[in-house]
């Protein structure tokens, strides 16, 4: 006879995302598995299934903005699906072929954001500069994560912008960052110069870097949290597609994990399609879409700027 197991108890403060068996029932049949032949634009939703092998079913230059985020070429369990640490060079030629079934969906102005590490990093340009113009290479602290004794701690991650043309939409205006001055200039007038004062304290609004140190892991106590091993916050997901999209423009996640590129760009007025190989995943990207129909704001986002990690946002005076 097995020994039973109490469901663990979660702390109050705990507000990770799970699916009840009633959310699953009810959740499953807005999950699109079956993609019609003639297909002239994209769904809008949630596809179960494998992107790659899909991509060919799909209907060509119709996405404004990909979003990749692959697998790292690390060994990795997303519920049960287990993806292999390989050679650099088996990894790029994987990573090759994903991009060449998804390229065809793109429209010559499409913006496209590869994500990494540093050890992915070096197969993505390898990749992103054969079919793609590389623009820049985003680097943000990922602050969570254990120390090493052996080596340094890794604590960022990449993501490579790169632009399928010439012709590609940047708005550099929507991304501004609210930092905290430290050293608050006066005009000789007495007023602040190129700042201003909050609640909070003082502020600068500064153009975007390819540095950034403003982001936080979702964790237990944020409401976007789930279980999925490698989640991207939603302010992160935000600042890719306010700089990259109009509204109403396509947002395409071939490998959506738990659904943050839609959700965000549902919030933000921007068309979605995410694709995940994992069916809970793709009911939990189905339930935080849910919950966006309620809740539209976003951590960290408020009067139009991104703020600082760790400050209220949305009280200036």
């Amino acid at each position: 006879m097995s020994e039973s197991h109490p469901k663990k108890i979660r702390a109050p403060m705990n507000r990770t995302l799970d699916l009840t068996p009633e959310d699953r029932l009810r959740l499953r049949p807005r999950l699109i598995r079956d993609i019609p032949i003639e297909l002239t634009a994209l769904p809008i939703g949630t596809i179960h299934g494998d992107s790659i092998a899909l991509a060919s079913h799909l209907p060509c230059h119709t996405v404004d903005l990909l979003i990749l985020d692959p697998p790292y070429n690390l060994n990795k369990d997303f519920n049960g699906y287990r993806f292999s640490k390989r050679t650099v060079a088996d990894y790029t030629r994987w990573l090759d072929r994903a991009i060449v079934a998804f390229k065809p969906l793109l429209k010559s102005t499409a913006s496209v954001y590869i994500c990494g590490e540093w050890l992915t990093s070096a197969s993505i340009f390898e990749v992103a500069s054969s079919h793609f113009i590389v623009r820049n290479r985003i680097t943000w602290e990922r602050e969570k994560g254990r120390g090493a004794k052996a080596n340094w701690k890794n604590a960022s991650e990449d993501i490579w912008f790169c632009t399928v043309s010439n012709t590609y939409t940047f708005n550099a205006d929507a991304v501004k960052l609210r930092r905290r001055v430290i050293a608050p200039y006066r005009q000789q007038d007495g007023t602040p110069k190129d700042w201003q004062i909050t609640q909070q304290g003082k502020f600068r609004e500064t153009y975007p870097s390819n540095l950034w140190t403003d982001i936080t892991v979702p964790f237990w106590s944020m409401p976007e949290n789930t279980n999925h091993p490698t989640q991207k916050s939603e302010k992160l997901i935000a600042k890719l597609i306010l700089a990259s999209t109009k509204v109403g423009d396509m947002v395409f996640d071939p490998f959506q994990g738990s659904g943050t590129s839609s959700v965000v760009a549902k919030k933000l007025n921007r068309a979605y399609l995410g694709i995940d190989l994992n069916e809970e995943y793709c009911l939990l990207a189905e339930r935080r879409l849910e919950l966006a129909e309620v809740d539209t704001t976003i951590q960290g986002l408020a009067e139009g700027v991104f703020w600082e990690r760790n400050t209220s946002v949305g009280r200036s005076s």
